[in-house]
Order: structure tokens, then sequence, then C-alpha cells
């Protein structure tokens, strides 16, 4: 559903001044609104703020009602028992690192005896947090009066004020001569939603490299997805995926770190490839008895050939990350598959085979291929008590499916 008594748009007569509408929420009055709104139901919305009005005004109800939307999406990323004593922005929930990665990348920077760090373009503060509780001294700056202060509230919340500094300012005017190292998030969002191309940032790329160039030590937050061209050659590439999932991409600048590497990080183990240059071309051959889907940030890292290379294996297409072996091999680096059939491509001799094997839950994947998932898997029909797997892909140029099941898998197809 659509929101609910919200706030007249700012810049209208009778929108309130967003930093008075956030202090309001930090009055015990806002306070006791926001406890009992954290088991707010969204669906009962209007019949919520419809009881809240009468005891209380009503831009009030309004604001608590949409700070209890954003603490419901930040749990995802911060955990319930932050999130629920934090404080959001639309944009912060949407842009802010999630919890695990930041405590990561906290940690890279204690372990380089890092005690002091300016987070540039801190946002809700979710950076200066992790890095605070890994006992390093923060300067959060943004130039947002809103944004700052609700990295503020948050450094309060979380009972680390005294070692977060947060200061509305531009980025491109603040001294951090005085600091260890320099965390910069550049915004990667405008009005028209997610920004591609690194020089429109803001700041722009060419900025944060030239900043991290002249600190001891610097970590530039990116999108995962950046061309490998467009990374600064005096920097050391890490991409960081989060229970599968990637989640953005680092470069590290300074003293401890290598220029011109390659790293994956797989949390919430930590595992790691690394590559100090780019690797050979893995072999590619026909297809065995294993397939094994790397993680995304391996992929994104250009590590698929060491993953090759560990399991004794090869592609089957040189142009799609897909590996495979003739022998099982266990790695946090890929999750592993025994193939039983391979087929080409044709959606009926696949529906034919999934009767016969009585599958009832498909999983479709897909690498050089054009055929959307949900369709695919509509078109089957299924019905039956086992589960498959099925790798739309190509082999020798020649669109083909794969068919099988994780190895060690409940509800497997029999073999």
């Amino acid at each position: 559903m659509g929101r609910v008594n919200a706030l007249p748009p700012a810049g209208t007569p009778d929108a309130p001044d967003p930093l008075a509408a956030f202090a309001a929420l930090r009055t015990p009055e806002g306070a006791a609104l926001l406890a009992e709104l954290r088991t707010h139901d969204p669906a009962q919305e209007l019949a919520t703020a419809t009881r809240l009005r009468r005891a209380h005004p009503a831009p009030l109800v309004s604001a608590a009602l949409a700070q209890a939307r954003l603490r419901q999406r930040a749990a995802a990323k911060f955990g319930a028992e932050d999130a629920y004593r934090m404080f959001f922005t639309p944009n912060g929930v949407e842009q802010a690192t999630r919890t695990s990665v930041a405590a990561h990348r906290a940690r890279r920077f204690a372990e380089q005896g890092v005690r002091t760090v300016a987070d540039l373009c801190c946002g809700i503060g979710g950076d200066a947090i992790a890095l605070a509780r890994a006992g390093i001294r923060v300067l959060a700056v943004d130039r947002d009066p809103l944004t700052a202060e609700v990295a503020r509230a948050n450094a309060t919340a979380l009972g680390l004020d005294g070692l977060i500094e947060v200061r509305c300012a531009d980025v491109t005017e603040t001294d951090t001569t005085a600091y260890d190292a320099v965390f910069v998030d550049p915004a990667r969002r405008g009005g028209r939603g997610r920004i591609f191309d690194p020089e429109a940032y803001s700041p722009p790329l060419s900025w944060a490299v030239g900043t991290a160039l002249g600190a001891p030590r610097a970590a530039l937050k990116i999108a995962p997805g950046i061309p490998h061209e467009a990374i600064a050659p005096q920097a050391e590439a890490e991409w960081i995926s989060d229970a599968g999932d990637v989640k953005e991409a680092v470069l590290w600048f300074g003293e401890g770190f290598t220029p011109g590497s390659y790293r994956a990080t797989l949390l919430p183990a930590r595992a790691g490839l690394w590559a100090a240059a780019p690797l050979p071309a893995p072999p590619v051959g026909p297809v065995g008895r294993y397939l094994y889907e790397p993680d995304g940030a391996v992929i994104r890292a250009h590590l698929v050939a060491d993953v090759v290379e560990r399991c004794g294996g090869r592609l089957f297409d040189e142009m799609i990350a897909y590996v495979t072996s003739d022998e099982p091999y266990e790695s946090p680096y890929a999750t592993g598959y025994r193939i039983t059939d391979q087929l080409p491509f044709n959606v009926k001799r696949l529906k034919a085979l999934l009767r016969e094997r009585e599958v009832g839950t498909l999983t479709v994947k897909k690498r050089g291929s054009a055929v959307e998932p949900e369709e695919l898997r509509r078109r089957m029909k299924l019905r039956g008590p086992n589960s498959a797997t099925v790798f739309l892909t190509r082999v020798a140029d020649a669109p083909t499916m794969l068919l099988g099941h994780p190895l060690n898998g409940p509800g497997s197809l029999p073999v």
C-alpha cells in the first residue's frame, strides 16, 4: 500500500523542517511512539495512524510511522538489536553498508594498526559505527544536515559518541591530514536511480582516488560491477560477498596493501582468494561429472582460474564462469553439483525428463542463456517429491541444459 498521512514535500508551505521533525522523534513522546511501533504491521498502517493521531500530533505520527518502516527494512542490514535503536533516512537505508561487510573492512584497517579514520560521505553512520566498534576513533563527515544529525544520533544511541565525531561539511573541503586513514563512500545513486559511471559518483571516483593517494592508508567503497580497467593501478581491489551475495567492492591504498592485486572475500567466514596479477586463462574441455558455480565475488575479481586450478578442473566454455571436473571437490569458493544429464536445449525434452524423474522442485540457473528462469519453471508443470537443478548455458557454443543436484543436497534426484 502507499504511504499514509505522509508529510508534505519539503519546501511546500505545510511541510515541517526535516531537522525539526527528526528532533521530535528523539523526544520522550517520539521515543514512546517508536517503541510502540516496533511490531508495527504495515498492512494495518491506516488503522494504526488513525488510532495514534487521537493522542499525538499528526506530523509526529507520520514521522514515527515512516521511521518504523525504515527500521524494519534496516533490520536485514544492521540486525534487529541495532536497527531498532538507530535512526534512518530512505537513502541511508538503501546505501548503508551491511554490518558484516562494514565490520570486515574495519578489521582490515585495525589489522594495519590504524587508530583514526576520516569517514567521508558517512551517511547515517553505519561504517563509522563498525570502525568505532573496532576501537578506531572516527571523524564522520556528510554535507547533508539531516543525514549528519542522524549519524550523530546513531553514535549516541549505540554508546559510541565518545569515539565518533560527526561533522556536517563538504568532504572535498575537509582536512584529513591528522588521520591514519581515509574511508570514502561516494554516493552512487541520483534522482534517476543507480549511477554506473564512476565519474558521476558524488564526489567523483577520480577525486576519491586522489584523496586516497594523499593519505597514509585509504579505502574507497565502489560498486561491484566496476570495470577492471577503471581501477587505479595503485589500488588493491577487493570484492566482498556475504552469504553468497556480492555486496560491494573496495579499493585499498597505502602501506600493507598490494597495488594491482585482486582479492575475493566471502563472508561470514572471511574466506579469501588473492592474486597479485591477472591469472592465465584456464583450460577448456568437456563437461565432467561435477559442476562448480564460483561465488560472485570470485567471478567479479576474475579469480575463476584459481578455482579451476584448485579442483583440477576446466571450463566447458571460455566465456562462461562454470567450472567442471571429473572428481568431487569441496570449496568455500564455489558451490558444487553432480551432473546427471547433458541435453541440447529443448523445453519438451526437459519437461518429459522432469516428469519421468518426479521432480516437483526445480532450481533454474543460467549463464549464457536468454531464457527467463521463472517462465521456464512455469512451463514445466512440476509435480513429485524430488528436486533438481538445471543449468541453462552454452557448451561448445551450443545452447545446452545440464541437469543435476547440489552435492549432498536433500531431496535430490536419484542417481
